[in-house]
């Protein structure tokens, strides 16, 4: 691990400087733990502690999680036959803390009629006395369809309701509960969400579709969750955007961080709708529950067209409230970095990523917050601390003891006069841009600095986790950048450099931030996978 700046301030000024911290970046307390990990096989050394992984084979969209009995259960869609995508059940696997997995049977397979191309994703409900039901899409061989891979919404129960591990499920005589409805291409009619319920008793649910290129939520209402129909109008629908994959849909309190139960609305509360078409995007706005509808609080950050969950690589993400700590917690489904042929020979394919406590930023009412849940430091070994180290342009200080690759990082950095910070205009639309163009070794002003983690004694290979504070023509942002191009030498991999920012106030005199650092499952080459999200930047001001 190694700690670098690039161009903090001028050779001249800082020889002239009287006191040494006045113009460089301070680094007050960094954090590293290691964390320890068995891998389930002995080739698989790179296997990961932060994040969910099946034992083998292909793993995509996390599904149904959910808090039952004492135990967290986690469904997943997965191949149990091949590293590769195909064959799709719903794996489960359940836990006591979150971090720590017991894998049981598989709890849906394909071997229905509506079903038998494959049980697709969903969702998981608690309904009456916290009985769950999951619902998700079955991709059946209709007869009728022109490709007989018709999608359709089912539903199943668990066997017993007393066994807490709900190792058998039931699929519903009546399935399936929802058909495509007229002037939808049932190709595109997928991902039921968790079920809420309304102020006149009945169930609402969204299952994402698209008609021509508008994305669009369609809602379902009813009385006794077998029987569901159509509402005239979707909840949202957002033009250009295409087909809505993965909908949630949830409310969050206007005036805490604690979370809120999904039928939860009214005085207090705002909600967000949460959309996957090759980004993760969401918007927060108000529930209408008259006509239910939804209204973003800002146009511009409409779904599609807004903000993200996340500036990496994350997709198909799926939030439960958790009523034991009285928090939301959010899943991500993470592809990995190398290709088809290394899945096969390694075994695995995927990761999930770690799981996240969300709530409502009150600095802006329009945007999320995203912190790490706090099981992870279950996880720490050892600890190494670091205080008041100076970083002046061009070098690197290499932070000594760290033994393992799978890390918990927080530091603080003291900031110069951001007054003197570049000008570049940095946007959501341009961020990532801007990482891969400006890079970690170039001569900025008030950075790059920050990490270099994984890095190979001559530091051929390594990924640089750097910021840069610029003037923005909308005010001071960060610059907040993972860049992988350097993370290995293998050539077949890839190393897209990802970016997002955070503003700035003027009086602003820190940048605190926290970085999880893990070897990537990249067969035997090295490399990290470093995603920006929402809720990992932290400022400290005057």
């Amino acid at each position: 691990m190694q700690l670098f700046p690039s161009a903090l301030c001028s050779d001249q000024s800082r020889a002239n400087m009287a006191l040494p911290f006045l113009c460089l970046i301070c680094f007050s307390v960094l954090y590293y733990f290691l964390f320890f990990t068995v891998p389930s096989k002995p080739h698989n050394v790179q296997r990961v502690a932060f994040h969910f992984q099946p034992i083998k084979n292909w793993m995509n969209d996390p599904n149904g999680p959910m808090l039952y009995k004492g135990y967290y259960h986690f469904f997943y869609q997965w191949n149990p036959y091949a590293a590769v995508w195909g064959n799709i059940t719903w794996g489960h696997a359940v836990s006591k803390d979150l971090i720590r997995w017991h894998h049981l049977e598989v709890a849906l397979i394909p071997n229905q009629w509506y079903d038998l191309y494959g049980c697709w994703s969903g969702s998981a409900t608690l309904v009456e006395e916290g009985k769950p039901i999951i619902t998700y899409t079955g991709w059946s061989n209709a007869s009728h369809s022109e490709d007989h891979k018709v999608q359709m919404q089912a539903l199943a129960m668990p066997a017993d309701y007393g066994d807490p591990l709900l190792r058998k499920w039931v699929k519903a005589p009546g399935n399936p509960i929802i058909t495509a409805p007229q002037g939808i291409d049932s190709n595109f009619f997928r991902d039921p969400t968790t079920a809420w319920k309304g102020a006149d008793g009945k169930w609402r649910m969204l299952v994402g579709s698209k008609e021509n290129m508008t994305g669009m939520a369609l809602l379902y209402r009813s009385p006794d969750f077998l029987n569901w129909r159509k509402a005239i109008t979707p909840l949202h629908s957002v033009n250009g955007t295409g087909m809505w994959e993965c909908p949630d849909f949830y409310p969050v309190s206007i005036s805490d961080t604690y979370g809120l139960n999904t039928s939860a609305y009214g005085q207090g509360v705002m909600h967000v709708l949460k959309v996957s078409f090759v980004h993760d995007y969401y918007t927060v706005g108000t529930y209408i529950t008259s006509n239910d509808t939804f209204l973003p609080v800002q146009s511009n950050l409409d779904v599609g067209i807004g903000l993200r969950y996340d500036y990496g690589k994350y997709y198909a993400s799926k939030s439960f409230f958790d009523a034991n700590k009285n928090r939301r917690i959010l899943f991500g489904w993470v592809n990995e970095s190398d290709g088809e042929a290394a899945d096969i020979s390694k075994g695995w394919a995927s990761v999930q990523a770690f799981p996240r406590k969300v709530w409502l930023d009150k600095e802006t009412n329009c945007s999320l917050l995203h912190w790490p849940i706090e099981e992870l430091e279950s996880l720490h070994r050892s600890k190494v601390t670091l205080d008041s180290v100076s970083l002046w342009k061009g070098s690197v200080t290499v932070v000594e003891g760290i033994k393992g690759a799978q890390l918990d990082v927080e530091a603080t950095f003291d900031l110069p006069e951001i007054n003197d910070a570049e000008i570049m205009d940095v946007s959501a639309e341009n961020a990532q841009l801007m990482c891969s163009e400006k890079g970690a070794s170039r001569n900025g002003v008030i950075g790059p600095f920050g990490f270099l983690v994984l890095a190979t004694d001559d530091e051929m290979e390594h990924t640089a986790i750097f910021f840069v504070v610029v003037n923005s023509k909308d005010g001071w942002k960060v610059l907040v950048c993972s860049d992988q191009s350097r993370s290995s030498l293998a050539t077949n991999l890839d190393k897209t450099t990802y970016g997002s920012f955070s503003n700035l106030s003027g009086s602003q005199t820190s940048v605190s931030v926290r970085i999880l650092v893990f070897v990537s499952t990249q067969g035997q080459e090295r490399g990290t996978q470093t995603c920006q999200r929402s809720g990992h930047i932290r400022r400290r001001s005057k």
